[in-house]
């Protein structure tokens, strides 16, 4: 076992994290207005492989716009005062009033990611980019791991009491297909989409909102070529935003989830998957029907919907890439000879285990295999380990329900973890159950 003993002199961080995303930056936010308010200050620092902040960089389509309302910030559910809010970076930038008048609760995708880059750069003194994560060890004393050395891929080691893991989200592709020159993820569209000049043929492979955005710029961008939805549904099913449904996404629901049974958390799952996962806003969808009844009006059609379909084979050639489709009703086939394909199979979270190596076997699981969660997203671990580990941004779904891994919660949830590791280190983290450290609600940290 990779490992190191304890020495004394050698500077602690309380909490170390890895990744720098929206999750672990708001988090950072959470520590930086906990340490200006009480002289119980946290030591905190963070690493991200990427050289600077970005989220989704490849899908900040500049029409595109959240999901989410923009009160579900960084800050505002946790501490509504707080000069990280939206609200704030818009008042910095002059165009509160603008904003205002615009009547829309949902700001540009391009407009958000900007917000987030205002406010990483508020706290950049605790975050080392280009620091990419190859191991973590743990730091003995006597038979106790007291302490993770997280070690960076240049050997620079940040020794931590706490660990909060948010990796993020990982590119899915169905098994068998690999990326190249001519079969893309959509995470990488604006990264690729310049070195494209000319196309006769694009084909796009999903029914959710990412899919849908795609199929939609790549038709304007593209106004000689012919675009080509396959996915395996009827039609684009239309995402459930209405007020009760919306509900799933509150902070007390994460409490109710967590309590439930397993068969119940399933069921809940079920009923409302039609709140984020292969949905699409009714705008676009809306927009994508126009956009294919005017062409066939017209005689023209660019836009073509190969529903309750899916691709059975992707070959490249010298042309570019064949791309057979299959009915599933009929099992009729249809050949595309096509310049692009694009993936738009969303994400899956990563696992945890390979990261922490040997410290992964003393982290408890469940009967299917899952990593135990506590409710303040505090790993489960064997008595000998003494400091936390908790997971943010993904692998917390099956404990805490579906805003596990989306901003709706991230305010929040940054929230209870700081107030887990505040509370645990003042009372030495034995002499209450971890759902008392995680307190949902609009309340600071």
């Amino acid at each position: 076992m990779s490992q190191a003993e304890l020495q004394e002199g050698t500077p602690v961080y309380d909490l170390v994290g890895v990744g720098f995303g929206p999750s672990n930056l708001a988090l950072a936010i959470a520590v930086a207005e906990h340490n200006s308010g009480t002289s119980d200050t946290v030591t905190a620092h963070f690493l991200e492989r990427q050289e600077r902040f970005g989220w989704h960089r490849g899908m900040l389509i500049e029409d595109a716009t959240m999901q989410v309302s923009f009160l579900k910030d960084l800050v505002t559910l946790r501490n509504p005062a707080s000069d990280f809010s939206f609200l704030s970076y818009l008042h910095a930038q002059g165009r509160l009033i603008d904003f205002v008048n615009h009547k829309n609760l949902f700001p540009l995708r391009v407009e958000f990611h900007d917000y987030f880059e205002w406010a990483a750069a508020r706290v950049d003194d605790m975050v080392s980019y280009a620091h990419e994560v190859v191991a973590v060890r743990p730091v003995y004393d006597g038979g106790d791991v007291a302490y993770f050395d997280v070690v960076a891929g240049d050997g620079e080691v940040y020794r931590a009491r706490n660990l909060v893991l948010a990796t993020g989200l990982r590119p899915y592709l169905p098994e068998g297909v690999e990326v190249s020159d001519r079969v893309w993820h959509n995470s990488q569209l604006l990264h690729r989409i310049d070195e494209v000049d000319e196309a006769s043929r694009f084909v796009v492979v999903g029914a959710g909102q990412s899919a849908a955005e795609v199929t939609a710029f790549l038709h304007e961008r593209f106004p000689k070529a012919e675009v080509c939805s396959v996915f395996s549904r009827f039609g684009y099913s239309p995402s459930d935003d209405s007020a009760f449904a919306n509900r799933i996404f509150d902070p007390e629901s994460v409490d109710e989830f967590y309590a439930a049974p397993d068969e119940v958390k399933q069921r809940i799952m079920g009923y409302h998957a039609n709140t984020n996962y292969s949905v699409v806003d009714l705008d676009l969808i809306d927009d994508l029907y126009r956009r294919l009844y005017r062409e066939k009006v017209l005689g023209n059609e660019r836009l073509r919907i190969f529903n309750v379909s899916r691709p059975v084979e992707i070959v490249e050639n010298e042309h570019g890439v064949r791309a057979t489709i299959e009915s599933l009703t009929s099992g009729e086939k249809t050949v595309l000879d096509a310049d692009i394909v694009v993936y738009s199979t969303g994400y899956r979270c990563g696992d945890v285990s390979a990261l922490l190596g040997d410290l992964a076997t003393h982290c408890l699981r469940d009967e299917e295999g899952r990593p135990r969660v506590e409710r303040d997203y505090r790993l489960g671990t064997a008595p000998a380990i003494r400091g936390g580990i908790y997971l943010q941004g993904g692998g917390t779904e099956h404990t805490h329900g579906i805003t596990s891994s989306l901003l709706s919660n991230n305010a929040v949830r940054s929230g209870d973890i700081l107030r887990s590791i505040v509370g645990r280190r003042a009372t030495g983290g034995t002499d209450k159950p971890a759902a008392e450290y995680a307190v949902s609600g609009p309340r600071s940290a």
